[in-house]
């Protein structure tokens, strides 16, 4: 388990050069340049959306998203919204969808968790307490999306401060227990193509 302070955070531009993302936690293929969209494997990041403003084009990517501070995001895309009006509701959606964002209440931010489709199978949960989750053989990243969390691991108490994170490359099932908070867990299953680096 490594622990993933905010100081160690990188900074990263969007791809449509609209706005800036924290980069919590990331992977990239070993000849990528970090921070790049070429080679990179997945990336959980924060952002903030403060205008209404088009998404950019992840053709090839699978992305969750969910959010953490505000209340009322729509995605519209031409087939219809995307409905993130409510904070702590994960939704998985293809990247390469045509999107504009609709903010109904103000600025909001959301955590993504962005991954190549061929390279890594991805999902993203909310963790709560009274929560009981078991986490499969991958990479997970818990983050304190919303002030500090406090949870279990197989028992072992670990409590995290707001906008910490807690990276587990679990090699077998693990069980997770919320007790106090609420976070996420960010989950990365790396495809035989793309075996997890040491």
């Amino acid at each position: 388990m490594t622990r993933l302070d905010p100081a160690d955070y990188g900074r990263a531009p969007w791809k449509n050069g609209g706005g800036v993302t924290i980069d919590i936690a990331a992977r990239y293929r070993d000849d990528a340049v970090a921070g790049s969209w070429n080679g990179l494997v997945w990336r959980l990041g924060r952002t903030a959306i403060v205008t209404p403003a088009p998404f950019s084009d992840l053709t090839g990517h699978d992305r969750q998203q969910v959010v953490v501070a505000g209340r009322g995001l729509v995605l519209d895309t031409p087939g219809g919204e995307i409905d993130l009006r409510e904070p702590f509701r994960p939704i998985a959606y293809d990247g390469g969808l045509s999107i504009v964002s609709r903010l109904e209440d103000g600025p909001v931010e959301v955590v993504n968790l962005i991954a190549d489709r061929s390279l890594a199978r991805i999902g993203l949960a909310v963790l709560q307490e009274g929560s009981a989750l078991f986490l499969q053989p991958g990479t997970h990243i818990i983050y304190a999306a919303a002030g500090p969390l406090a949870f279990e691991v197989e028992g072992s108490p670990t409590p995290l401060a707001h906008d910490q994170a807690l990276r587990i490359d679990a090699a077998r099932p693990l069980k997770l227990r919320g007790e106090a908070g609420r976070g996420l867990i960010a989950s990365i299953y790396p495809t035989a193509e793309e075996a997890p680096s040491a």
